[in-house]
């Protein structure tokens, strides 16, 4: 997988009592898209502080693109390539940049916080063929709370719900160990931080999606996203 990249989130402060200008300083990808910005690519958004942050918005308009658009990509793997295994402080403060990413877990959790959200994963085999799964609710806890993950409400989209034993899971890497497992560092064993489940259904080192694929195909791509509900 890609670098461990986690965005540096922090909303501006503000002026006197003047409020925060969304057109200013865009909280996440759907505001990018409300201030007319409609093609996806690279953008600067401000999701919890003054620190700018480029992540890559899935507007919808290219080929490999999500319909509905408006996503704010957190991790994207292309090809395999990259390197997850990495320390706890390296995937907290480490600021995102246009590569293929997974972004900051303290990122993630001032976006989540703030907003409910939506998670869509998108997955190509080296075939050509592409599936999804979308998660009608998505958020981060704290540091304090271990990032633990909430992710519910399964859609599928042909790819099967392989996030459920991730749901309610703290974050685990090389160097702290907060998987519920009590003989084995899942992230060590599996070369990758994640919020490992019972059964570490995604190896991170090949990049699994067991209920699509099995344990033994790791994918082309798989880029996660989220999109602000009403």
């Amino acid at each position: 997988m890609s670098d461990m990249v986690f965005l540096g989130l922090v909303l501006p402060l503000l002026v006197g009592s003047t409020p925060v200008s969304q057109e200013l300083f865009p909280t996440d990808c759907s505001d990018v898209y409300a201030n007319g910005q409609t093609l996806s690519g690279v953008y600067t958004i401000y999701p919890a502080g003054e620190t700018p942050v480029q992540v890559y918005c899935d507007m919808g308009c290219l080929i490999n693109d999500s319909q509905d658009g408006r996503w704010t990509v957190f991790q994207r793997r292309m090809d395999g390539s990259g390197n997850f295994y990495r320390p706890w402080n390296f995937i907290i403060t480490f600021i995102t940049c246009v590569c293929p990413t997974h972004s900051g877990l303290e990122n993630l959790y001032q976006l989540t916080r703030k907003r409910k959200y939506e998670l869509r994963v998108d997955l190509q085999d080296f075939e050509g063929l592409t599936v999804n799964a979308r998660y009608s609710f998505f958020s981060v806890k704290s540091e304090t709370e271990g990032y633990k993950l909430h992710v519910t409400g399964f859609v599928n989209g042909g790819a099967g719900d392989s996030m459920y034993e991730s749901n309610r899971q703290k974050f685990s890497t090389l160097d702290k160990d907060q998987d519920t497992h009590k003989e084995l560092n899942c992230a060590r064993s599996f070369l990758g931080g994640f919020w490992y489940g019972a059964y570490g259904t995604h190896y991170t080192i090949g990049n699994v999606w067991y209920h699509w694929k099995g344990y033994d195909y790791g994918l082309k791509n798989i880029i996660m996203k989220i999109s602000p509900v009403a």
